[in-house]
């Protein structure tokens, strides 16, 4: 009945102009994903406020911030457990460290890896298997986001420097190797937002009318942030209504 009655209050409310900033508060919302069996949380918090003060507008500036502290702490873990694959007759990845940081207003996700291919053959009746390609590399993948139709975020991925020695370096630089590794990192960081679901820190009143329109990553003092940014399309009125729900003693 109470959410009946604020969206009620919502669509109907008259415009109106004001002398004061209004800020409505958008609290902390936790959301995680499992890694190898141990939850990683992602925490989002924002706000929705007004342009400038005395003006009558019906759009409001959104922002939300996407806390990856605790993703960037188990990303070994996270690519490992996408990547790593042992064949006998064909490839061995395995990533020995991974590292995500911010590089603003994207992110670099390094990689240390051993990787190794096989080839398996029957000689005099016997099975041989011949290693053709092997050694240790690191491969650093810039991270740029971006908005797709208002709410969900994609990933654009480019390989920014390849450091192996042979037939490793090759195969990085110039067979499918390199672009399947790059493009395996995107999906796993975009599957791994979209378990977050950043979206659902939106108040439930709100989310028919917000729309996301921008993202960066940014540096927290190391620690990488999404920042979204875009707007909420409601009076002040509208937006007074919620404020005032938020306020100690009233009932929601």
């Amino acid at each position: 009945m109470r959410r009946t009655c604020l969206l009620a209050v919502l669509f109907t409310a008259p415009l109106l102009s004001w002398s004061e900033d209004l800020v409505l508060t958008i609290p902390p919302v936790k959301t995680s994903l499992t890694v190898q069996n141990q939850p990683v949380a992602i925490i989002v918090s924002g706000s929705v406020s007004n342009v400038a003060a005395g003006h009558e507008t019906a759009a409001f500036h959104l922002n939300l911030t996407a806390d990856l502290g605790d993703l960037q702490q188990n990303m070994t873990a996270l690519l490992a457990a996408q990547l790593n694959r042992s064949e006998k007759c064909g490839e061995r990845l395995t990533i020995e460290r991974a590292v995500l940081g911010p590089r603003a207003p994207a992110a670099l996700l390094t990689s240390n890896l051993r990787y190794e291919k096989w080839a398996c053959a029957k000689v005099f009746g016997k099975e041989v298997v011949k290693r053709l390609v092997g050694g240790n590399g690191v491969v650093a993948v810039k991270l740029t986001p971006a908005v797709e139709a208002g709410h969900s975020i994609r990933l654009q991925s480019d390989v920014e420097s390849i450091q192996a020695d042979g037939s490793l370096g090759e195969a990085l630089r110039s067979g499918s190797l390199g672009p399947t590794l790059r493009e395996k990192i995107r999906t796993t960081l975009v599957s791994a937002m979209d378990k977050a679901n950043l979206q659902a820190a939106i108040p439930t009143e709100l989310q028919p009318v917000a729309a996301i329109e921008g993202a960066q990553f940014t540096d927290r003092g190391g620690r990488l942030c999404l920042e979204l940014s875009g707007e909420v399309r409601i009076t002040a009125a509208q937006l007074r209504t919620l404020i005032d729900q938020q306020k100690p003693g009233v009932s929601r």
